[in-house]
């Protein structure tokens, strides 16, 4: 009987791969993982610091730098880093050399709520965010009492100014008014906007766009104590 040596020696060559891919994943396992690497979207870490995503990088109750890569669970700490009401996203992930890198996207805030007893953002996803100690962001006031079944509604109200250039150049507030109607509030002038409810809000924001562009072109805008957009199709306005 012929022995087909090409056969063995196949057979021999694939015991020996897998025989070195297991040896080399076990010694993989025994590493340690030397340091941990934090990184923000952009490098905009402005309402998080490092620090704070390092302490929600914690397994078995102790950071997972010096623990060994073996027993690192990947999906809990970046969860633990999800959790946090200021990340919108994040990636954890081990490199071969023994690396922990955390890759964290920020909330963005496109409005500040403002009420007697608390403070906090909305985000670009309708989403609360809280204050941060780091960095105050720059977008629209909300003031009154706002209730969390208003969030909905103040965020369309929100993204409806913010696609509009000259509404977001002129608008820098929202009031919520006892009767539970809205006011906005101007960057320049004290003339105060009746919007109120949040509804049909093309055809007031259009009427209210015509009003100032000729009033500001000729320069009467100051002579107008308040604008009322709540009736249909009108723009109401008093004068001094």
């Amino acid at each position: 009987m012929k022995v087909n040596w090409n056969y063995i020696k196949g057979f021999v060559l694939l015991l020996l791969v897998v025989f070195l891919l297991g040896f080399s994943n076990k010694k993989n396992n025994r590493k340690k993982v030397r340091d941990v690497a934090i990184e923000f979207e952009e490098g905009n870490n402005l309402f998080m610091s490092y620090q704070m995503v390092n302490k929600l990088l914690i397994q078995n109750g102790a950071a997972v730098k010096n623990q060994a890569k073996s027993v690192i669970d990947l999906h809990l700490l970046e969860t633990n880093v999800l959790s946090h009401p200021m990340v919108e996203d994040a990636a954890i992930f081990l490199t071969v050399d023994g690396l922990l890198k955390a890759k964290v996207k920020q909330r963005t805030p496109i409005a500040r709520v403002l009420t007697d007893t608390k403070s906090y953002y909305i985000d670009k996803q309708a989403k609360i965010m809280p204050l941060s100690e780091n960095y105050s962001a720059r977008v629209l006031l909300i003031s009154g009492d706002i209730k969390k079944e208003d969030i909905p509604k103040l965020y369309f109200l929100v993204a409806t100014i913010l696609k509009d250039k000259f509404l977001k150049k002129q608008l820098i507030g929202i009031q919520k008014m006892q009767n539970g109607e809205f006011l906005l509030k101007m960057r320049v002038g004290n003339q105060k906007i009746f919007l109120g409810k949040i509804q049909n809000l093309h055809q007031k924001f259009e009427n209210l766009k015509s009003f100032l562009s000729k009033t500001m072109t000729d320069k009467t805008i100051e002579n107008y104590t308040s604008i009322n957009l709540k009736y249909n199709g009108q723009v109401v306005c008093a004068k001094k």
